[in-house]
């Protein structure tokens, strides 16, 4: 591999960080406000929602970070 298309990877590599950590934030929000719900809402369908969200994140930002990994190997 060149060095411009390793470069170009490197980029990719370093915005999918930036994405991963802005997703993680959002999640951790939504965590809180879930966390911080009333009791009374603890077991409503919007907490469920909530739960539903977080886990996707957590998912998402699994995935993101496995790409992130596979980018950086490819850029060896």
């Amino acid at each position: 591999m060149n060095n411009q298309r390793r470069k170009s990877l490197q980029a990719i590599s370093e915005k999918l960080e930036e994405l991963k950590g802005d997703l993680e934030d959002i999640q951790s929000e939504e965590q809180d406000a879930l966390d911080n719900m009333p009791e009374s809402l603890q077991y409503s369908e919007r907490a469920e929602q909530a739960d539903a969200a977080i886990s996707y994140m957590e998912d998402a930002a699994s995935n993101i970070e496995d790409a992130i990994s596979n980018i950086d190997s490819a850029a060896l």
